[in-house]
């Protein structure tokens, strides 16, 4: 059995190397630490040198001017990305392009691919519902007016959106009366729909979406079974990827680190307690990446398993959860007094780290979820 990545894969890593060569982490402090130092939008200049590279589009068919890769792919760039806390929505976007090509009409595939393929037009998915601990599902009502092709209404709250304010659509979970998923296309300007600013311990401006009676027409609804559970299981995995991606990071800057301090005339990094705190982080990144690229290839290849593919999801998070919280903090110890400045570059790789630990729920969450599939799928 080949474990290697395809030649389009490793392609596809090497254009994000190359497009996230020149960024520098963004030096924005924690709102927490220094209130209203909050980047306001993404990096519109990386976001169009990403679709200069066709990294915006690598999950959409040819057809619609894309790569026609798979989620193996995304991962890869994605990885990339948190290396240098790259500020673009290339998650949400990625994701909510993959689930309109699998799941939307045609209609809507010709109306918004291309676009947001060419970074026109930029999507995003509202994921945490009300409080960031219920279902997204359950935190929004939909009803379809009568007669074929009516439009939508929607009643609920989303909290904690990413990148609301400088999307062009939201993509919503909403739950029907008949106990269905539907997505919704929201445009977060428009009669019933209204923003509240939230901020995240990363610095960046949130959204709560508030939709009261909002009217979305029958075209930017998709009503298909299973498509929400997909999207979600693709965002999840796509953010442990982010968090794989920010754990070896910092990892590679406690290397560094350690290896210059000199204490008693030696490099820390040759005292063993120095050297076993570094090995149990290796460890951890090594089983967050085996297990991000088990979920990514189940999500990828449609392939069987004893579970199904949100088994391997809630692994993998419980691991890029739990692992990237405790690389981040030996990162913090081995540096020392560096590891406290918020001056510093690490406090900025600390403040992502904890907003992808608990981003699209914490490690208990998807243990908890677990137990439950193995309990469903267990024999009689």
């Amino acid at each position: 059995m080949d474990f290697t990545f395809s030649e389009e894969q490793q392609a596809a890593a090497e254009a994000a190397r190359g497009v996230f060569a020149d960024v520098v982490p963004d030096a924005v402090p924690s709102p927490a630490l220094t209130p209203g130092a909050v980047a306001d939008e993404f990096d519109r200049s990386l976001w169009a040198r990403l679709a200069e590279a066709d990294l915006l589009s690598l999950l959409v068919a040819e057809e619609y001017g894309g790569a026609g890769l798979d989620a193996v792919a995304l991962c890869l760039v994605l990885r990339e990305s948190a290396k240098v806390l790259a500020r673009v929505p290339l998650l949400e976007n990625s994701a909510a392009m993959a689930a309109v090509q699998a799941y939307g009409s045609q209609e809507l595939r010709a109306e918004l691919l291309e676009r947001a393929g060419r970074g026109e037009t930029v999507l995003t998915v509202a994921a945490s519902g009300r409080t960031g601990h219920d279902s997204a599902e359950l935190a929004v009502g939909a009803r379809q007016e009568d007669g074929e092709g009516a439009d939508w209404i929607l009643d609920g709250v989303q909290t904690a959106v990413p990148w609301a304010y400088d999307a062009d659509f939201v993509v919503v979970p909403a739950h029907t009366a008949g106990g269905r998923t539907v997505l919704a296309l929201v445009p977060p300007v428009q009669d019933g729909v209204g923003l509240g600013e939230q901020f995240s311990t990363s610095g960046d401006r949130l959204g709560e979406l508030r939709l009261e009676s909002a009217r979305i027409a029958a075209r930017h609804v998709i009503d298909v079974e299973g498509a929400w559970e997909w999207l979600r299981d693709l965002l999840t995995t796509g953010t442990c990827a982010l968090a794989l991606g920010l754990g070896e990071r910092v990892l590679r800057m406690s290397s560094e680190y350690t290896s210059k301090r000199e204490q008693f005339g030696f490099p820390v990094a040759t005292f063993q307690a120095v050297a076993v705190q570094a090995a149990d982080r290796y460890i951890d990144l090594r089983a967050m990446e085996v297990t991000l690229w088990q979920a990514a290839w189940r999500i990828a290849s449609g392939a069987q398993g004893a579970l199904p593919v949100a088994g391997d999801v809630a692994v993998a998070k419980i691991w890029a959860s739990e692992g990237v919280r405790r690389v981040v903090q030996t990162a913090q110890h081995l540096h020392g007094g560096f590891g406290a400045d918020v001056d510093y570059p690490l406090h900025r790789y600390h403040a992502w780290a904890k907003h992808l630990e608990l981003s699209l729920g914490p490690a208990a969450a998807h243990e908890e979820a677990l137990g439950e599939l193995l309990a469903a799928h267990s024999p009689a």
